[in-house]
């Protein structure tokens, strides 16, 4: 429940209901704890330290303003190590990908890539 509840600036009852339901709750849990007791397969600082390597690939970051798993300021700290990434604040978005304005930006960013807009 507490993953559910954590992942969205909103409560979803729905959504609850899902991450609550054992098939759920067992799956979520196993591949977090997967990549938690790996660290991601990431040194510590590893991203950030890497950044250069991105330098002239394009790039989109869409960020929930209110994201509690993910926080803003990660975002923030690769943006500028990164600094030609178009970083997307969504002012009323959380960590899901499924809040409106952030489904929102993922769009438009894939559109943008695509050539569609």
């Amino acid at each position: 429940m507490w993953e559910g509840l954590t992942v969205t600036l909103l409560p979803d009852p729905a959504m609850i209901e899902e991450f609550t339901a054992d098939d759920h709750a067992v799956a979520v849990a196993r591949i977090e704890n997967h990549y938690f007791q790996h660290q991601c397969w990431l040194e510590p600082g590893q991203l950030l330290a890497g950044a250069h390597k991105l330098r002239g690939i394009p790039g989109t970051i869409v960020q929930g303003r209110h994201d509690c798993c993910t926080p803003p300021s990660a975002a923030w700290a690769l943006k500028q190590a990164w600094p030609e990434v178009d970083l997307q604040i969504v002012p009323d978005g959380g960590h899901l990908y499924t809040e409106p304005g952030i489904t929102d930006g993922l769009v438009r960013a894939s559109d943008r890539y695509a050539g569609k807009s």
